[in-house]
This record gives C-alpha cells, sequence and structure tokens, in this order.
C-alpha cells in the first residue's frame, strides 16, 4: 500500500536542511553517475576526521539517533529513499540535537557518487525489504548487485552487520556474501535469545520481537 503523502513535506524537508542532503541526479544510470564524483567534505558537515558508519535504509531513524547518541566516536550517514519516512528520521536528531548524524535521502545505488572509496568503517542494513526471489531479487540489499557498490565504499576490515526477520532473505543473504566474496561472524538464529549485548533495536524489530518471531542476523566482511 502506497504511503499517504505527509502534509507540508517539502516545508519539512526544507527545515532539516542542516542535516539532511538530497541525492538529484539527471544520469538515470548510477554506473555512469558514479564517474562524475561530487564528493560530500564530511570534514566539513561533522567538524571532525571520525570513522564514518552508514546506515542504509533507516527508516524513520530509532537505530541511527540512538547509535550516533551512544557512539560519539563515530560520524554516522542514514540513507533512506521516502521523504515521508526520511523526514521524520531528520526531524528526530534535529529535536535531540545529534551532532554526529547526517542523512541522504535518495537511492543507495548512487552512492559512489558522493562517498569516497574507503570512507566507511561500517555498513548496517536493518530489516531492508526482503523482496521476493525471481526477477525482484536484484533490489534486495544484500544482492550482488549493492555488494559490487558498498565494496569500494569500504575500509580495510570494515564490516556489514545486517539484521533481519525473514527467514529465506536470510538465506539469500547467507549465500550471496559468501559466493560475493565475503567472510562471515556472529551469526545468530535468534538474536534477541543469543546473549548478545549492546544490540539497539530497530522500530521494526520492537514488532517483530514483541511477536515471538526470531531476528536473524550477521556480520559480514571482505575475505583477505
Amino acid at each position: 500500500m502506497r504511503m499517504r503523502r505527509k502534509k507540508n513535506l517539502e516545508k519539512r524537508l526544507d527545515e532539516c536542511k542542516s542535516n539532511l542532503f538530497t541525492i538529484y541526479s539527471d544520469e538515470l544510470n548510477f554506473v555512469e553517475a558514479a564517474k562524475k564524483k561530487e564528493y560530500l567534505d564530511f570534514e566539513k558537515i561533522f567538524g571532525n576526521t571520525n570513522p564514518i558508519i552508514l546506515e542504509i535504509g533507516c527508516g524513520k531513524g530509532q537505530f541511527a539517533c540512538e547509535f550516533a547518541k551512544a557512539h560519539p566516536e563515530y560520524n554516522v550517514i542514514a540513507v533512506e529513499k521516502y521523504g515521508n519516512v526520511i523526514v521524520q528520521a531528520c526531524e528526530k536528531a534535529l529535536e535531540q540535537e545529534i551532532k554526529n548524524l547526517y542523512f541522504i535521502k535518495g537511492m543507495a545505488e548512487y552512492l559512489p557518487k558522493y562517498i569516497p572509496d574507503g570512507a566507511v568503517e561500517r555498513i548496517y542494513l536493518n530489516f531492508s525489504c526482503p523482496f521476493p526471489k525471481g526477477k525482484y531479487a536484484q533490489h534486495r540489499l544484500t544482492h550482488k548487485r549493492f555488494l559490487d557498490i558498498y565494496k569500494p565504499l569500504m575500509a580495510e576490515g570494515a564490516e556489514i552487520h545486517q539484521k533481519t526477520d525473514n527467514m529465506h532473505f536470510f538465506e539469500f543473504s547467507l549465500q550471496s556474501f559468501t559466493e560475493n566474496g565475503f567472510a562471515l561472524k556472529n551469526i545468530s538464529l535468534d538474536l534477541h535469545n543469543s546473549g548478545m549485548e549492546d544490540n539497539i533495536v530497530t522500530e521494526y524489530e520492537n514488532r517483530f520481537a514483541s511477536m515471538g518471531m526470531p531476528i536473524y542476523r550477521l556480520e559480514a566482511y571482505i575475505k583477505k
């Protein structure tokens, strides 16, 4: 079901311009778009050179906000393609005066145009849309198409952390990571009963866990 457009959305997004960058590109082919670099100046945005954490598909921003507050030693970039959703995340961060959190509104495919190679210490994929198999699988954020986008952005030793409630999507991700040059560690088939500490819960995670559904989690890193 299509989300109803929020009232005064453009005005609200404009009021978030201090912590929000919107991707605009005349080039519909993201590979071609990435050849024309327009790197964001993170040192200017954050006022420091702290390591960059990237969350792709940040939703309403609960994870990004809580992570940024808990880890001031990192600068957090949270990406979401839907204005209706990201506006709430931006407003939440501004209200809480979180200085080490910045948002990008746009599709993940265009990130190489704006983020330098080797700039990202960790990528979070929290409850990404699982999309059905077949012709829609290429839209999954752990599909080879996206893993090839992430790899150049990742610093040496960087990791991808994924959480999902969807078993079939998780199985797909395990296979996709291993087939595309990644090694896996800290795999959990029931995160909330695993004893893991410091888990920051997302909006979706709260909902699924309250229903007694298992949460699947992994960490992936590029094999040397």
